[in-house]
């Protein structure tokens, strides 16, 4: 399912300009799905982490693995490693998928501390992503 098709309001079918893939509703991007570009599956976004400090977007929660949601891994990806693909109405993330399996990854049930420095430089790291940010979220 797409941001399309989640979009209660019909706020990106009624306007021409914005909101649009500019300007989105944080709830249209949950269950989107993320490939990469060998146009693999990833997985789907979970969760979208605010740093309430700056008002803008840590991380997406990306869900990877497992069958109908049992046993499937979570990451924290930058926001700024996922680019919009507004042809397909998805995400893409530029990671083989083989070596997604080695991110920096945790269960749904033991979320780390994603304002700890050590941990959002490991996933930043990870990801060949510059931190967002000068200071720890």
């Amino acid at each position: 399912m797409s941001y399309m098709e989640r979009d209660t309001y019909g706020i990106y079918a009624r306007h021409k300009k914005g909101p649009g893939p500019d300007l989105m509703g944080a709830h249209t991007l949950l269950g989107e799905d993320v490939y990469n570009h060998k146009d693999e599956r990833l997985g789907d976004i979970k969760e979208i982490m605010l740093d309430m400090r700056s008002g803008r977007i840590a991380y997406a929660v990306l869900a990877f693995g497992g069958i109908f949601g049992m046993g499937e891994a979570l990451f924290a990806v930058p926001w700024n490693s996922l680019v919009l693909d507004t042809v397909n109405k998805r995400f893409l993330l530029r990671v083989d998928k083989e070596r997604l399996k080695d991110a920096p990854g945790f269960d749904q049930n033991d979320w780390p501390d994603m304002t700890d420095i050590e941990w959002s430089n490991s996933v930043h790291t990870f990801y060949g992503a510059e931190p967002a940010y000068d200071r720890a979220l």
